[in-house]
């Protein structure tokens, strides 16, 4: 599967002190050649609380960030990765998405998902359900929003969405919809992704040498990848599966930054050791090439042809952008 679907680069972000700072960056990585600027859908500033849930302090909130990339760019899609169901009433943020993806005419990668941070949920006083429950929201967050952007009438009913008597507007440019991405870890929401979205995020794998089930990282990233080919069927060429490396270096040294960054979380994972690190599956380090082959070996293994990097890299990653976008 994953030789079927060509790369494609994204940079996810929350970081802008002033409106220059914001639409230097959004043009910076358009004319870099990446595909999508991500925002992410967190509020917290400094503070304990930042401290304990290990969120960074968020400058940026997602729905006016993306609005503003999107006017200062041209091409560059836009998106957050991704929204949490409970931070939104559902009806007002399904027509703040088909909003955003008229003003930019059909720029719009709508990520959503079940919410995680139970640190962030209390901060904000925002109850925080158990895993059942919210996924069971997140299913029916998605129904009422293909329904919004559908031009019929919404009837949507169930325990957590009851939203019926209008049809929703205004029309997403993108036809039938805009690109919808899940992401997730688990079984459940990883096949939900499979059967309903167009964009699967696996999300980032532990550091531990062996996880509970007895997986190496990039065991267990082949292991949601068969989770997602079996759920998705049929489907399975038609989507994208998505993946953002914690750790990127673009260097010729690369055993000196693997022992670097194995020292570095050491404090908190004594096992973490540098061979650990150099297969693990959000780890790129090496040259321009090597990036490129470790890239195509993880795309054969694990699906994933759509990589998202930090902010802090995005030109010493560009040339791997250059050499394999849309091939």
């Amino acid at each position: 599967m994953g030789s079927e679907r060509p790369f494609r680069f994204a940079v996810q972000t929350t970081t802008a002190t002033s409106a220059d700072d914001w639409r230097t960056l959004a043009r910076r990585v358009e004319d870099l050649g990446y595909s999508t600027l991500f925002l992410a859908d967190h509020y917290i500033g400094p503070g304990p609380v930042s401290s304990r849930t290990l969120l960074r302090p968020q400058h940026l909130a997602p729905i006016a960030a993306m609005a503003a990339a999107a006017a200062w760019t041209s091409t560059l899609r836009i998106g957050c990765r991704v929204f949490c169901i409970d931070y939104h009433v559902p009806a007002a943020l399904a027509k703040e998405a088909a909003t955003i993806d008229l003003l930019s005419d059909g720029r719009l990668e709508f990520g959503i998902g079940a919410g995680t941070n139970q640190g962030e949920y209390e901060a904000m006083g925002v109850p925080f359900l158990d895993a059942s429950r919210r996924v069971s929201k997140l299913e029916e967050v998605i129904t009422l929003v293909k329904a919004h952007w559908s031009g019929e009438p919404i009837d949507v009913e169930g325990a957590h969405v009851n939203v019926t008597g209008y049809t929703g507007l205004p029309l997403p440019v993108q036809r039938p919809r805009p690109r919808i991405l899940i992401g997730g870890s688990k079984k459940r929401v990883l096949s939900l992704a499979a059967r309903e979205a167009d964009i699967v995020s696996l999300a980032n794998v532990g550091w531990h040498p062996l996880n509970d089930a007895g997986l190496t990282p990039m065991q267990e990233a082949q292991r949601r990848f068969a989770t997602v080919r079996e759920a998705a069927g049929a489907r399975l060429p038609e989507l994208e599966l998505e993946s953002s490396p914690y750790l990127v270096a673009v260097t010729d040294d690369v055993d000196g930054t693997l022992v670097r960054w194995s020292s570095a979380l050491r404090d908190a994972l004594p096992e973490t050791r540098p061979e650990v690190l150099r297969n693990h599956p959000n780890v790129l380090a090496g040259s321009p090439a090597e990036i490129g082959d470790r890239l195509h070996e993880r795309r054969e293994t694990t699906g994933v042809n759509y990589i998202t990097v930090p902010r802090r890299q995005i030109d010493a990653f560009a040339p791997v952008v250059a050499e394999l976008s849309g091939r």
